[in-house]
């Protein structure tokens, strides 16, 4: 059974959210997903997600939410 597992990392300051969102997909078993919530939008991640394999899919909400789902790659 596939689970999502959630990452909240608003209101910590850079590096610290690329850090816990790599630690968080390094242990991210095949089927599992990660959503992540940040309070700004995490562009030098999307090209770590990419050059690994990952598949994410980012959305904006208001007040500077972002939410970014991640899967392993098919």
């Amino acid at each position: 059974m596939s689970q999502v597992i959630v990452l909240d990392v608003r209101g910590l300051e850079a590096p610290e959210p690329l850090e816990r969102v790599l630690d968080a997909l390094s242990t991210l078993a095949p089927g599992d997903s990660l959503r992540m919530l940040i309070d700004r939008e995490p562009r030098p991640l999307y090209r770590i997600l990419e050059r690994n394999g990952y598949r994410f899919q980012a959305e904006a909400h208001e007040g500077g939410l972002f939410e970014i789902l991640i899967r392993h790659g098919a």
